[in-house]
């Protein structure tokens, strides 16, 4: 957690010689599906409760630093659905390739043209910069405040850029004074209000 590295683990046996106490510790975040036995629930989240879900999505999720978990549903796809989905997807891929709208090479000829679409994009926005500050960088000011955080995550789904031009536009708001430094895993301090902001870009116009 503290280098950024984000884990997801999934396991169908949650027993004791399984998920150790060492591995629990660095997971700050559960979620337990239906499961056998008040054990395995322990074993999970250290409480009951997973043993009594209804299955099919039902879910406990436990927040970082919460004692208690929330019962939430989960879009549920049954191993029948994922095989019609599959069917479709590959129905379509045989029509298009007949019809030649896309070369017969398939899907990871597609996956590799989309990543290096993505990387021209993040070197395209590298002149998207004006000045001191990136152009998106009060929009980006504006959305840490009045989300009362701020990340390059938050930036890259609201702003829709890359992380590398997202992580530039977090370092401009911290020497700016908008936000506060790094806390590991944790989104930065807002110290700015709208007012403020509106008053440092007055002046730095």
């Amino acid at each position: 957690r503290a280098i950024g590295i984000h884990l997801i683990v999934a396991t169908q046996r949650p027993s004791v010689n399984v998920i150790t106490g060492l591995i629990k510790a660095n997971f700050p975040t559960r979620i337990a599906f239906r499961v056998a036995s008040k054990t395995d629930s322990r074993t999970i989240l250290d409480q009951n409760g997973a043993d009594a879900l209804l299955g099919n999505g039902d879910m406990l999720f436990l927040p970082p630093g919460e004692s208690d978990p929330v019962r939430i549903q989960g879009a549920y796809l049954s191993t029948e659905d994922t095989e019609r989905l599959m069917g479709w997807y590959t129905e379509l891929i045989e029509r298009r390739q007949g019809e030649g709208e896309i070369p017969e090479t398939g899907v990871e000829t597609d996956i590799l043209v989309e990543m290096r679409g993505k990387e021209l994009d993040d070197a395209e926005d590298e002149d998207e910069i004006v000045g001191d500050w990136d152009e998106f960088f009060q929009a980006a000011a504006e959305v840490c405040i009045q989300n009362g955080t701020g990340s390059t995550s938050l930036l890259q789904r609201r702003l829709s850029v890359g992380y590398g031009r997202a992580a530039r536009i977090v370092d401009q708001l911290f020497d700016a004074g908008v936000i506060g430094a790094s806390d590991g895993s944790k989104g930065r301090e807002v110290l700015m209000s709208l007012d403020e902001l509106e008053d440092f870009m007055r002046g730095g116009a």
